[in-house]
């Protein structure tokens, strides 16, 4: 299973796939997302999720972008299964995005008619662009010009408070996320759709999603420096593995409660 790169997107596409993902990364990260995302989407597509990772430039119209990914994402579907690609005629399909990439999915799933089985949410991230852009609040810019995103954060709030219409989401922020939004987001979601949110708190931070997996191969004699590498990729691996699990349990319940069984 090898990644391709269709017009434009990275796919990867498991022999018999049981579900689609449609993966957004968060900001400046999200421009390559096989390879910023690469250990996490990997896994999933090891465990039978067609993936589509598109990736996307970071501007201040976010609408824009919520729309060109929408299309990007439906040409590529439809030339997947036109070229016979997935053999599946229907296949669930599921948003997933960090950071920024939750408030694109957010705008899909209220500005435009989709089909989502349910989409994965981690790290919300919807402030301003003072806030959002890096050292931004450092530079001399002329108020006057009046920088924004578009929607800004309470006009994208009172978007989704209004039309989201997907029913099934997965929350997930991080113990040691520091710009984290999630709890912002939670109660707009939790009063259009009772009882069908799921909120994590699980370890990590904002970068987890991106972390890889620390290769360390012991030599022929078990030195303390192996020690070392063993207990640094045991540290470094745990709060990306326990992401991992708990997405594959929510995206498939009843297989998670017979694996653990």
């Amino acid at each position: 299973m090898e990644w391709q790169d269709i017009s434009g997107s990275s796919i990867l596409i498991p022999p018999y796939p049981i579900a689609i993902i449609h993966f957004l990364g968060g900001a400046f990260v999200g421009t390559a997302p096989n390879l910023t995302y690469r250990w996490l989407l990997e896994q999933l597509g090891q465990s039978g999720y067609a993936i589509i990772a598109t990736p996307f430039v970071n501007t201040l119209d976010h609408l824009a972008i919520a729309r060109s990914v929408l299309n990007r994402f439906e040409n590529i579907l439809d030339r997947l299964q036109t070229q016979n690609i997935i053999k599946q005629r229907y296949l669930p399909i599921y948003g997933m995005g960090h950071s920024l990439g939750c408030k694109i999915h957010l705008l899909i799933g209220s500005l435009f008619e989709v089909e989502r089985a349910g989409n994965i949410l981690i790290s919300f991230n919807n402030y301003p662009v003072r806030r959002a852009i890096p050292f931004l609040e450092q530079i001399d810019i002329d108020n006057s010009l009046n920088l924004e995103f578009t929607p800004c954060p309470e006009e994208t709030q009172t978007i989704i408070a209004k039309d989201y219409d997907i029913r099934r989401n997965l929350l997930i922020k991080f113990r040691k996320d520091t710009i984290d939004q999630t709890l912002i987001l939670q109660p707009l979601l939790e009063e259009r759709f009772p009882n069908m949110i799921s909120l994590l708190n699980l370890p990590g931070n904002h970068l987890t999603p991106l972390g890889q997996e620390l290769n360390w191969e012991a030599g022929e004699v078990f030195t303390p420096l192996d020690a070392v590498g063993q207990w640094v990729k045991q540290n470094l691996s745990r709060d990306l593995y326990g992401l991992k699990q708990e997405v594959l349990r929510w995206l498939n319940p009843g297989q998670s409660a017979l694996i653990n069984s």
